[in-house]
């Protein structure tokens, strides 16, 4: 039997749950927990996903950590050059519409570096993105506004991100618990790790081909 050129992710739609943080996002950033981890789709094709991703949300906004271990080369971040860096992109649709081929206001690209900037890149970068072919762009984020912070170990890293309520049009947890998502996990020793459909197809800017978060409170 001849195998699908299709990916078997592509076949599927996928939803997972994303629960409450109660806490406050700090200067340490924040930690969560075991059960806010996100499921290791990439296992659906036959290979491991590196990352530990977890993700929370409260009324203040959503949160993320990335945990990267057993690295055995050293990062490459460049906040100049988010797209090429070690680091994580999410994508973040508050209507969960997908039905749609081209990304409308509420669709958000955001990338988290966890090291890149400042004189010496050793400081986290946080950024917002534009969605490609988008037929509307997401309100533009203040400077500041997007929160990031990282350990450097050894071996790997641990990043911790949020993403206030303010940085995502449309974002009401009471009238839409389900957001449009995926995140693109990039490394240059790893390559990638996606939630939804892998690079393959193009879900940079496909809302359609994004993952559902239910927001469980």
């Amino acid at each position: 039997m001849a195998e699908s050129l299709l990916p078997t992710r592509f076949l599927f739609r996928f939803a997972a749950p994303c629960l409450r943080f109660e806490r406050a996002w700090t200067a340490q950033g924040c930690e969560l927990s075991e059960s806010h981890r996100l499921p290791s789709l990439d296992e659906m094709e036959r290979r491991a996903g590196y990352a530990d991703v977890r993700a929370g949300w409260n009324d203040t906004g959503l949160f993320f950590t990335v945990t990267v271990s057993q690295k055995k080369h050293p990062l490459w971040c460049r906040e100049n050059k988010l797209e090429d860096s070690d680091g994580m992109q999410l994508w973040i649709d508050t209507r969960d519409t997908h039905n749609i081929h081209r990304a409308s206001r509420f669709c958000h690209r955001f990338a988290f570096l966890p090291a890149g900037g400042g004189r010496q890149f050793t400081e986290p970068v946080a950024d917002q993105l534009l969605v490609d072919r988008a037929r509307e762009n997401a309100q533009p984020v203040r400077p500041g506004m997007l929160k990031v912070h990282s350990v450097i170990k050894k071996d790997g890293y641990q990043m911790a991100v949020h993403i206030p309520a303010a940085a995502l049009t449309g974002f009401n947890a009471v009238d839409n618990p389900k957001l449009g998502f995926t995140y693109y996990l990039f490394d240059r020793e790893f390559a990638e790790q996606t939630f939804s459909v892998g690079i393959e197809v193009p879900f940079a800017s496909d809302p359609s081909l994004w993952g559902t978060l239910e927001l469980i409170r």
